[in-house]
């Protein structure tokens, strides 16, 4: 009789685990996207997959341990979804520093017209060509920026996307919040700030969620400062009556970074058990 499977616990050893490599693939433009693959230690057959996106968005992931306590919390998640059987892709968009002027100052990207979700949709294309992979039970996840990219991914490419939790995201560049970033002072006239601020509703979550079909879960505290609350409110209400299964975890008293530790583990464990409910994830075996 095989022994029992191991659940990763705060405590777990280094031992325990995976070392992820570094690996590089190609957006539809042509652009190269870096990332960091996790890969389960015992895996055998197809396995669901997670594409993990940062937040920022002028961060780059590691192939180790982050020097922030937000990111590190991050690669802490990733590590325990490999240990559950998932195979996890954590991408470098372009936005992120480290790979030259242009990769980081993209054109057309945020809320310009979100040119960096084609490395998010790359992302998962890849995953679909890995051996290891079942190719019909990919999953994407990120906070943050990351949370608008997830948004992005479930709203215009549900057929890739299976599921995924969006954590406090951006869903409307041209809500009252961000409302001066259009003001006609900015702009030669005031016919291009409007068409800045069209441009911007097309590069929003919100203005697509007509091709919205996968399940998703919504995290949000509600004291956060930098993404208000509201952004996932009206989400939800454009989402709600169109047939989506859709979850929301909102966390009292908490900013956007989760500073009690409480709720981030709250959030980290809501994080995994959605996806081993909709991707169906088995436990790899023990050593």
């Amino acid at each position: 009789m095989p022994p029992p499977a191991r659940r990763a616990s705060v405590g777990a050893p280094v031992d325990d685990l995976v070392v992820p490599r570094r690996v590089q693939f190609r957006a539809e433009d042509g652009n190269l996207v870096r990332a960091q693959l996790f890969e389960p230690a015992h895996a055998a057959g197809r396995r669901p997959a997670v594409v993990f996106v940062h937040g920022g968005p002028q961060r780059q992931m590691l192939l180790g341990w982050h020097y922030s306590n937000y990111y590190a919390n991050n690669y802490a998640v990733n590590q325990y979804l490999a240990s559950r059987g998932f195979v996890v892709l954590s991408v470098n968009y372009r936005l992120g520093p480290g790979y030259g002027f242009d990769y980081h100052f993209p054109r057309q990207a945020g809320f310009e017209g979100g040119a960096e979700y084609r490395d998010v949709r790359a992302a998962g294309r890849y995953l679909q060509t890995l051996p290891g992979v079942d190719p019909q039970r990919i999953g994407i996840y990120g906070g943050s920026y990351g949370g608008y990219l997830t948004a992005m991914a479930l709203a215009h490419d549900s057929d890739l996307f299976k599921a995924g939790v969006d954590i406090h995201g951006v869903h409307d560049w041209t809500a009252d919040e961000y409302a001066g970033m259009f003001e006609p002072r900015l702009y030669d006239s005031a016919a291009q700030a409007e068409r800045a601020r069209q441009v911007a509703w097309s590069a929003s979550p919100a203005s697509a969620v007509a091709g919205w079909r996968s399940p998703v879960l919504f995290i949000h505290g509600d004291d956060d400062r930098n993404v208000h609350v509201e952004q996932t409110i009206d989400l939800v209400r454009r989402l709600d009556g169109r047939g989506v299964d859709y979850q929301v975890l909102i966390v009292p008293d908490d900013s956007h970074h989760m500073l009690r530790y409480a709720n981030a583990l709250r959030v980290n464990e809501a994080t995994a058990g959605f996806f081993e409910q909709y991707l169906g994830a088995a436990v790899p075996a023990a050593r």
